[in-house]
């Protein structure tokens, strides 16, 4: 009883002059003079705060405000925010009703003296509040019995993230604050003015992301001790994608374009060629590398980026690929012209000497006797299957193997430098193509 009657007059002493003549004296309480200061006496000698307002009645209508003061980080790999926020809540208190039309700021350590909300940040990771120099809380009391708390407070928030459009990609947060004890037979949580309650965050400039839109919400969580009164706050965060355009995007479309060099060196310079080829597939693997060491974290994702430097990787790497089938064929066909050289002159000297009609008799007689299919030497695309005397089934041999021969002159190369010819035209057309169906999709869809 001393302490509370030390603090009421420790009260009184920092009120005005004029407002301790009109509100009474310290002897009003000792004199049960209950008509003075009635919301104070209360607070001194019978306010319980353990017992909400309207206790065993009527919910407590509770409007809260915020000020966004800055969003200092947003995390894709832990998937979360961390926010510092101005919460203020108004609640009335009957309790406190006392006369006049002026309100008073009191200090901050009387909260413990008073009933408060119970209200905590809903997937808050890690929250605390300012307290310095002293604890940021403020009191202010108005003569209706109304009471506006506010406080400072820093939090991590988890936010669910979408990273399948990383970095063109918009992401959704959410700052909840709910009862945790009181349902809603208790408590009822307003927004103050509506979108209005929200300030602050328009105003935020952040590194990464801008902020598109935002707008309030109330609803309710059900719980299986109840149903609880909910707030939400929900902003839209747009990345800038023009750091990653310079960073990662520009870079890597040089690379391809530097692959294409190759094609214009011939396919003698061997040396030339697959320095290019190797030196931009490392380069490109490089920067793969480090695009991703930034979202270690988060490598389960296929992210936009990880598409489009994929699609690099894969025309440079075809570029690389494309040297070395077109210097295979030409090897190829350098080695099966040399040897034909010599047996050709020989083959031409030996028809001179020979007498043709010799040659003409034998080779008739030669052919009557050793007609069949199993001693045929197909040498040729293209044999006349139809005009030799065989059986069904060795028809359908000989025309299967005339298809394959065709099927394999479709992919061999008769001019390993029209390789090169091509790939000038149709590399660089894919390329665009592809960036063209990459940014629409990723952009408008």
């Amino acid at each position: 009883m001393f302490c509370r009657y030390f603090y009421f007059l420790s009260l009184c002493l920092f009120l005005p002059t004029q407002r301790r003549c009109s509100l009474g004296h310290i002897s009003g309480v000792r004199g049960g003079d209950t008509t003075s200061l009635p919301g104070f006496e209360n607070l001194t000698m019978g306010y319980n705060k353990y017992l909400r307002p309207y206790f065993g009645g009527e919910p407590v209508q509770i409007a809260m405000s915020l000020d966004i003061a800055s969003i200092s980080s947003i995390s894709e790999s832990d998937m979360d925010y961390t926010a510092t926020i101005y919460l203020r809540q108004r609640w009335t208190d009957p309790r406190l009703v006392f006369h006049g039309n002026k309100s008073f700021t009191l200090d901050a350590r009387l909260v413990e003296l008073l009933w408060v909300p119970d209200t905590y940040i809903v997937e808050s990771k890690r929250s605390f509040l300012h307290d310095v120099t002293v604890g940021n809380r403020l009191i202010r009391l108005f003569s209706n019995g109304t009471i506006l708390y506010a406080l400072r407070i820093t939090t991590t928030v988890a936010c669910n993230m979408d990273l399948s459009k990383y970095p063109m990609d918009t992401q959704t947060c959410r700052l909840q604050l709910e009862s945790w004890g009181y349902d809603e037979n208790d408590v009822i949580f307003t927004w103050l003015r509506g979108n209005d309650s929200v300030h602050g965050i328009e105003k935020l400039r952040l590194s990464q992301y801008t902020v598109e839109r935002y707008y309030t919400l109330v609803s309710k969580s059900q719980q299986e001790t109840g149903s609880y009164p909910r707030l939400i706050l929900q902003f839209e965060l747009r990345r800038n994608v023009l750091y990653f355009i310079l960073e990662t995007y520009v870079p890597s479309t040089l690379l391809v374009m530097l692959s294409w060099v190759s094609f214009w060196i011939t396919l003698d310079s061997v040396p030339a060629r697959t320095c290019i080829g190797v030196t931009t597939v490392l380069s490109m693997t490089t920067l793969m590398i480090g695009s991703r060491s930034s979202l270690s974290k988060t490598n389960c994702f296929i992210k936009a980026i990880d598409v489009y430097l994929g699609i690099c990787f894969s025309f440079i790497f075809g570029a690389l690929v494309e040297y070395a089938v077109a210097h295979y064929s030409s090897s190829q066909k350098c080695a099966a012209k040399a040897p034909q050289e010599g047996p050709a002159n020989e083959l031409t000297k030996e028809m001179e000497e020979v007498n043709i009609t010799n040659i003409l008799n034998s080779s008739i007689t030669s052919y009557k006797r050793k007609i069949s299919f199993t001693s045929i030497e197909i040498s040729s695309d293209n044999v006349n299957c139809s005009g030799l005397t065989m059986k069904t089934h060795e028809k359908i041999k000989c025309v299967l193997r005339n298809k394959m021969h065709r099927i394999i002159g479709y992919f061999t190369i008769q001019n390993p430098s029209n390789v090169d010819h091509y790939s000038k035209l149709l590399f660089p057309l894919f390329f665009m193509l592809v960036n063209v169906f990459y940014w629409a999709y990723y952009l408008y869809f």
